[in-house]
């Protein structure tokens, strides 16, 4: 895709609504400018449960499994907020083969080894509670981030500095309507797409790792490589959020 559309000086977006997300760009600038000291380890969980056996998740040609869906959120999470590439990964899955679970597995962990030895770690699960959120701990202090991944509940910082938390929540808003704003306009003006082809490439090649992993059992290296470009604050766009829509002959993607 990226090649075809270079080729054909088509523009390219992955659709990465968080890119355009105040709370998510906050976070990230809040990191790099060291209010928590040096980045030294990421923690981050998310779940949903998913209980109908026909939905579309729990499809292996349609869903993947839950680190091309969901597992996705937390590992670029970790790598915007680091502002690096994982050099090595490590996945353990559970769960497959159980009941609904027939085709992909119920739940993935994950550990991502950055440059200067700093670590991310993650869990993401079709078969647990509703959780989404991250914690990034530096050298001074920790930023945790509620609500992290959804786009229908507000999104909320707590930052921890010398034993002194910080709350700050971010209203609910409209995280899809910023980015066709945003594709549009590099149309118009000729300009390259944040997040660009490259960025989902990244993601791709980390995913099909982790799940190498998995089936061997043991941590699996990757070339080092560099990524200049990088969601900034300058990105945020505020849309009024929209109501939720009447699904008609549909059902919502958690199946609930």
């Amino acid at each position: 895709m990226i090649r075809t559309a270079d080729h054909h000086d088509v523009k390219l977006m992955v659709a990465y609504r968080l890119h355009f997300e105040e709370a998510n760009l906050r976070a990230i600038q809040m990191v790099q400018s060291g209010k928590i000291g040096r980045p030294r380890y990421f923690q981050s969980a998310f779940s949903l449960p998913v209980k109908d056996k026909n939905n579309i998740r729990l499809r292996e040609e349609t869903g993947g499994g839950t680190l091309w869906d969901i597992g996705i959120y937390c590992l670029n999470a970790a790598r915007n907020l680091f502002q690096a590439e994982p050099i090595q990964v490590f996945a353990h899955t559970a769960g497959q083969g159980n009941g609904r679970f027939d085709e992909v597995e119920e739940m993935s962990a994950v550990t991502l080894q950055f440059p200067d030895d700093r670590l991310a770690t993650f869990i993401c699960s079709f078969g647990a509670a509703d959780v989404s959120e991250f914690r990034i701990v530096g050298t001074k202090g920790q930023l945790r981030v509620t609500s992290a991944y959804e786009y229908v509940e507000p999104i909320t910082h707590y930052l921890t500095v010398n034993g002194k938390e910080k709350k700050h929540t971010f209203s609910k808003r409209d995280q899809f309507a910023p980015q066709l704003l945003k594709f549009s306009d590099c149309i118009v003006n000729d300009t390259v797409p944040e997040p660009a082809g490259d960025e989902g490439l990244h993601d791709v090649r980390i995913i099909e790792a982790l799940y190498r992993s998995a089936h061997k059992g043991q941590p699996v290296p990757l070339k080092e490589v560099e990524r200049k470009r990088r969601p900034t604050l300058r990105q945020s766009l505020r849309r009024p959020p929209v109501k939720k829509p009447r699904l008609i002959h549909a059902q919502s993607p958690s199946g609930s």
